[in-house]
């Protein structure tokens, strides 16, 4: 039976490798510039739908387009290699990034000095070949160009292996054959535009907009004279709210820059400004001060939106963007800043432009339908009410990104426990607050509460109760993902349980002052040392890239790893090694090094687990799990984020079939 199961596996990886495509045919060949120089021409031709990533392309990506020629006494290298024509930047949302790549067909040239008229050049080159759901295995093809000036006319070229079949000359690499092809679960342009969508319904009845409407609406009916015409300045009118936010966030984009937009999830910078910036918000939103533009710019737009015809309801929808910002703003900030946050390089535009499409949208169905005016709420206290709740929303989200950088940095300050703590205190007081308890400048008096507010108030307090047993060590899985993890609470009744959230045997690991496994799991933090313990118990090693801002890696921990039937798998059955790819503690000077993969110097923990996995596995997900016996050789498969408990019992058990076979 175990034999049985070990061929439906091989059968398995054999399918795996039938079913790869090849969207991409290479050839290559010489032009002749001189009696002692040509230049390599490597050229790609590209199925439609597919592309090719250029050489130059940001971390955290994909794997660039590189070229390696073996060396010899009979040629050398000038300068570097080029591509033609130049890579286009789109945003591929397999990597949630914007990054340079080709489509269609792509030259790259190396100029090459010639020390013998006729000789043969070798090399190898890699490259990554992505459509917009999937990824193919980095694969290397080798590459042979015999060059004989002799028989070059100027300028002229001779062809050399023509067409190379991919598939047949790559060494495909099968550790990461499985994540690859898989689609990134990142967060998406599109999740950014519902994120950007919500906020705008939200700044639609805030007390700035909400009483607007009615005025708005009332102005395109009376001066067009027609409802048809009025219909169309409102159309005109909901577009230029559009264009105005777009522009911003494109703004926000080229400030930037793309380098900026990736780093920012995991800078100590970024979060540090974010974590400020919200907090400003939220004071703003509980009336503290209020956050406005220079009055001169208000009414140099009003002026502007007296003008007839487009040009004056652009200015209208200007001037309504400028003298709302003081609601409008934080949310608005909220928003480029969680889009910035996720590294996307369209996400600060597409974030605006589901805001501004939740603005635009109620003004044109008002302008068509004015009769609705009649049902909607009358303005009151209740709008500020609205406004204050998003400030303690904004507040409670602030330590979100304090609390990336303080476990990245192991400042220690915000554990698990007093985290909860600060959202259990926040959550609270806008229960209280909703329920009339707490009155705050702007409010107005509460002589009763409306059903809404009851519910939402039954809510909040709901969420709040919810969250007080996590202060003694419950798992709190519904918001586990936001949590610092489990491993930094302070006070942990489940150790008293027989259930430890703790490791229990971490005495002289390297690391284990710095890193927790939970639920008890006896892991390792360094590979060659999990490895060496692996060899004494014969045991197959579960390798768990994983990062202190991977939420996803939080997901399959309380979700998956918390089963009963796959935690006693990993206790029972694996080494596990959890390797952190963001850590920033320093290494050593002795264990610095200058990575060959990537030629870019490793000083930190986090960066030699990430360039281990890029170089080893060829992608740099998280979380991404892979089974490898004590050598190190890759058993099954490897799996990324997959919520389906099943599927990963299998994936465990697979592994440990394999190892016994071996």
């Amino acid at each position: 039976m175990k034999k049985l199961l070990a061929y439906v596996l091989l059968l398995q990886s054999l399918t795996l490798f039938a079913q790869i495509e090849e969207p991409v045919k290479w050839s290559f060949s010489a032009q002749k510039l001189s009696d002692t120089e040509v230049n390599l021409l490597i050229k790609a031709k590209i199925d439609k739908g597919w592309h090719v990533y250029s050489q130059f392309i940001e971390d955290g990506g994909p794997i660039p387009t590189s070229f390696k020629f073996s060396p010899s006494a009979d040629y050398e290298l000038i300068g570097k290699v080029s591509e033609s024509p130049k890579a286009v930047n789109a945003f591929d949302p397999n990597f949630g990034m914007q990054i340079a790549w080709h489509q269609d067909a792509v030259t790259f040239t190396q100029k090459i000095k010639l020390k013998n008229p006729k000789t043969t050049i070798k090399g190898v080159l890699e490259f990554m070949v992505c459509n917009d759901k999937k990824c193919l295995p980095p694969t290397e093809v080798e590459f042979t160009i015999p060059v004989d000036t002799n028989q070059l006319q100027d300028s002229g070229t001779v062809a050399a292996n023509t067409d190379i079949d991919t598939a047949n000359q790559a060494q495909i690499k099968p550790a990461a054959l499985a994540a690859n092809q898989a689609e990134s679960s990142g967060g998406s342009l599109w999740t950014i535009f519902i994120a950007g969508f919500l906020g705008g319904l939200a700044a639609f009845f805030m007390p700035c907009i909400y009483p607007m409407i009615p005025l708005t609406v009332s102005y395109f009916t009376k001066k067009s004279g027609s409802k048809a015409k009025g219909v169309r300045s409102a159309f005109i009118y909901g577009l230029s709210i559009i264009l105005i936010y777009v522009a911003l966030g494109m703004a926000v984009t080229l400030i930037f820059g793309t380098s900026a937009l990736n780093e920012a999830a995991s800078s100590a910078t970024f979060n540090l400004l974010f974590f400020a910036l919200l907090v400003i918000f939220a004071i703003s939103f509980l009336g503290a001060f209020e956050i406005t533009l220079p009055s001169s710019l208000v009414n140099k737009m009003d002026a502007q939106s007296n003008r007839s015809g487009l040009i004056g309801l652009f200015f209208m929808a200007f001037t309504l963007a400028l003298v709302s910002f003081s609601c409008t703003g934080p949310i608005i900030g909220t928003l480029l800043v969680d889009a910035v946050s996720n590294g996307a390089y369209l996400g600060p535009a597409m974030g605006m432009f589901g805001f501004s499409a939740a603005l635009a949208i109620p003004f044109t169905l008002f302008a068509i339908f004015p009769s609705w005016l009649k049902e909607m709420p009358k303005s009151g206290g209740w709008l500020n009410t609205v406004k204050v709740s998003l400030g303690f929303l904004e507040l409670a989200l602030a330590f979100k990104f304090l609390s990336n950088v303080d476990l990245a940095y192991h400042w220690g300050v915000l554990d698990r426990d007093i985290f909860l703590i600060i959202w259990i205190v926040i959550f609270a007081f806008w229960g209280m607050y909703l329920l009339g308890k707490i009155k705050l400048s702007h409010d107005s008096e509460l002589s009763f509460i409306s059903l809404p507010r009851l519910f939402f108030a039954m809510l909040v307090w709901s969420f709040t109760i919810y969250m007080i047993p996590g202060l003694w060590g419950a798992p709190l899985k519904g918001i586990n993902a936001w949590l610092p993890p489990q491993t930094t609470q302070d006070f942990d009744l489940t150790t008293l349980s027989g259930s430890s959230t703790i490791e229990k045997s971490n005495e002289n690991k390297k690391y284990a002052n710095l890193f927790h496994a939970p639920y008890g799991l006896d892991a390792f933090y360094d590979y060659e040392e999990g490895l060496a313990y692996a060899k004494q118990q014969n045991k197959p090693v579960l390798l768990d890239f994983t990062g202190w801002s991977c939420t996803n890696c939080r997901k399959m921990e309380a979700s998956v790893w918390a089963d009963p039937q796959v935690l006693k798998r990993l206790k029972e059955d694996y080494v596990l090694i959890s390797l952190y790819v963001d850590d920033k503690t320093e290494l050593s000077e002795a264990e610095q090094y200058i990575s060959s993969f990537s030629g870019k110097k490793i000083r930190t923990i986090g960066q030699k687990w990430s360039d281990f996995q890029a170089s080893t596995f060829k992608t740099n997900s998280q979380p991404y799990y892979v089974i490898v016996n004590a050598e190190g050789k890759q058993l099954v498969p490897a799996q990324a984020f997959n919520l389906d408990i099943n599927n990963y019992i299998r994936f465990l058990d697979s592994g440990k079939l394999v190892s016994k076979e071996q």
